[in-house]
């Protein structure tokens, strides 16, 4: 298997439902109190682009990005239509926007991520697959430039900074961005009904995110 660097089209997943979830076991005691235990560390995203196809032409576009995937062989990007950036949605992006490390003056590489909560139990998601040229960093709130000061790994989420740009100890690593998610074809079959397609039918087509 692989993974394309190519994102499903974007005028298809504005409509898509998403469903983030996570894995929780529960055991219900004898006395009526609960055990709960969070079996995955990480949530984990599902989508289904049905609801964003709209015409005939869109459905054949789909149907030729899945085919091009071989079904749930090959992952691709996508964009979730609800968060797919380091701000929240209405917001601009900032070199602010999220803590991703503290300089100990040796370290070059940091991973993308973004927080997610404050006050209880924050969750800190690692960001795999930033979209080019949406990246700005800043160290200690001061601005830094791409290829001057670091580069950044579109295909992996890193950035570096370059030798004499390395961050100082105790020094605030921060980023903004925009980010794909890393997905596949939850099905190797696609069901489609032409039929009622334009009256209104919506056809089943699952994704679900990959950890790379």
């Amino acid at each position: 298997m692989a993974f394309h660097e190519i994102r499903f089209p974007t005028s298809i997943s504005r409509g898509a439902l998403v469903s983030p979830e996570r894995k929780t076991d529960i055991v219900v005691l004898g006395s009526g109190f609960e055990e709960r235990n969070s079996r995955w560390a990480d949530s984990r995203r599902a989508f289904n682009a049905g609801y964003g196809v709209k015409t005939l032409k869109e459905l054949y576009d789909v149907v030729s990005f899945f085919e091009e995937r071989r079904g749930r062989l090959h992952g691709f990007r996508w964009k979730d239509p609800l968060d797919f950036k380091s701000c929240a949605p209405g917001e601009q992006i900032s070199d602010q926007d999220q803590v991703i490390g503290v300089g100990d003056g040796v370290q070059a590489d940091f991973n993308l991520q973004k927080t997610y909560g404050e006050s209880y139990s924050p969750w800190l998601r690692e960001i795999k697959k930033p979209v080019s040229g949406s990246v700005l960093v800043a160290l200690d709130g001061v601005s830094k430039s791409e290829s001057q000061d670091y580069n950044v790994d579109f295909n992996s989420g890193i950035v570096s900074f370059l030798s004499g740009q390395i961050p100082a100890n105790g020094a605030s690593v921060t980023a903004g961005f925009e980010f794909d998610v890393p997905v596949r074809f939850d099905s190797d079959k696609l069901e489609i009904n032409l039929a009622n397609f334009e009256s209104g039918a919506i056809p089943d087509i699952p994704l679900v995110e990959i950890l790379l």
